[in-house]
């Protein structure tokens, strides 16, 4: 499918007043600016299997589209929620377990893969190349 491949992170925009937003403290902010962060996503059918990989972890997240999934953020946040695909964009609705906060994810594919965050009227976007 359109979104299996191996992607490395090419640039950020507007990503660390987005983790501000978030509460990631200014060294978390920083190191994550410089993160690295690889991503090898599969799809068979309605099920995805990404491996995500930085210079802080490396975790293997499976979801189906439509069925709601615990994740946790490398700063340790934790989410639960829902990938959905609309049209070609892949469409996540997340609330944070802590505060119930909504954070929003649009994945767009095409000669880069772009994922496009959401939260509390704060967007950010994180600019992947195909490797």
């Amino acid at each position: 499918m359109a979104f299996d491949g191996t992607w490395k992170v090419n640039r950020s925009e507007n990503y660390d007043k987005f983790m501000e937003k978030m509460g990631i403290n200014m060294v978390k902010r920083k190191l994550a600016a410089h993160d690295n962060l690889k991503l090898v996503i599969t799809q068979e059918g309605n099920r995805f299997t990404v491996k995500e990989s930085s210079n802080f972890r490396t975790i293997d997240i499976v979801f189906e589209l439509g069925t709601a999934f615990a994740y946790s953020l490398a700063d340790g946040t934790e989410l639960s929620g829902t990938w959905s695909l609309e049209g070609n964009k892949l469409v996540g609705r997340f609330k944070r377990v802590d505060n119930g906060k909504e954070l929003n994810t649009v994945c767009i594919n095409g000669n880069f893969l772009i994922l496009t965050y959401t939260y509390e009227g704060v967007e950010a976007k994180r600019i992947f190349k195909k490797e």
